[in-house]
């Protein structure tokens, strides 16, 4: 055979086959889904992403007719549950929600990771929770300025508290430090439950944490916030400002959870799972236990939901480099 006749019909053998797997996946688009859909969540039962995914899960199988199977896979920072969703068939029926740190900041705080984060097909942002700073009620400062004026004044005599090494109130607390010149000594904790019980005690004097998480402490007076990580106020904390309000622009820390599926999954079917997903947070009694949860509702298309991420890893990226913080 020519060689030129023999290009052709390998071109031709080729495209056949790309055309019959693109009718193939779209005929599983049209059918999808016909069996149930196997939402991995990335951290132990009982957290934020969890009650939020399985919210959002009840209403979705109502939606899609198939049962949402919500299965909790938490260690190593959210990896273990990012990389079996990372490995599972392309096919929309395992998914991952997740908090930040296996599609953000684990790429920078790990030497190595066995999935690729940005391989992800972005689904939706489900709901956010703005990280607000709270000091012991006993410490005299009734402003975000005083408490920076004083631990610029005393590097290191404050100290506080975090979920962990290479937590988000952890990540949050250095890029403070960073924007500001004050200087708190880091005392690392396994998880958001005893450091507020540290915090509480008096055993440190300061943290980040997601207002969720704390709003029910403050109302009882056990914790005083000073500022909000968000570009605006909160309206069960009408009277703290912002931290951009006095002068930390582009100050930005949130708890966040979202949805994304494995790589190379269809379009077809991510599309459809961001429209259901979407028209479940607009109903009515979704938006009543959200404010109930102090969440803020998200949603909207893949493509926002892949640069939310996108300027999520910058930002943390920048702030792992520049505290030299790593995980093994």
């Amino acid at each position: 055979m020519p060689f030129a006749r023999h290009r052709i019909v390998r071109f031709t053998a080729s495209l056949a086959i790309c055309l019959l797997a693109s009718a193939a996946q779209a005929q599983d688009a049209g059918l999808y889904p016909d069996r149930p859909i196997r939402v991995i969540v990335s951290v132990p039962a009982g957290g934020g992403v969890d009650i939020v995914t399985r919210l959002i899960g009840q209403k979705l199988q109502q939606r899609l007719g198939q049962p949402v199977v919500i299965e909790n896979r938490g260690g190593a920072a959210g990896n273990i549950g990012a990389e079996a969703v990372a490995n599972a068939a392309p096919d929309g029926y395992t998914l991952l929600a997740t908090p930040p740190a296996p599609l953000v900041s684990n790429a920078a705080l790990y030497k190595k990771l066995r999935f690729d984060p940005g391989a992800f097909e972005p689904v939706a942002v489900m709901a956010l929770s703005p990280n607000v700073l709270v000091i012991h009620p006993d410490l005299p400062f009734k402003s975000a300025q005083e408490l920076i004026d004083y631990a610029k004044a005393n590097p290191g005599k404050l100290r506080y508290g975090s979920q962990g090494n290479g937590t988000t109130s952890h990540l949050t607390t250095e890029l403070f430090q960073r924007l500001t010149g004050a200087q708190f000594q880091h005392i690392p904790y396994r998880g958001t439950a005893p450091a507020l019980n540290d915090l509480i005690g008096g055993h440190v004097d300061l943290m980040f944490v997601d207002v969720t998480a704390i709003l029910p402490m403050q109302q009882s007076g056990l914790v005083r916030v000073l500022g909000i990580a968000s570009r605006q106020r909160l309206p069960d904390l009408p009277d703290v400002p912002t931290f951009e309000e006095i002068g930390l622009k582009d100050f930005l820390s949130a708890a966040w959870n979202a949805i994304a599926a494995p790589p190379n999954t269809p379009e077809a079917i991510t599309l459809r799972l961001n429209k259901e997903i979407n028209a479940v947070l607009e109903m009515p009694e979704v938006q009543a236990s959200f404010h109930k949860l102090h969440l803020v509702r998200i949603g909207g298309t893949r493509a926002y939901m892949a640069e939310f991420i996108a300027a999520e890893r910058r930002r943390w990226e920048s702030v792992i480099r520049s505290a030299n913080v790593t995980l093994e």
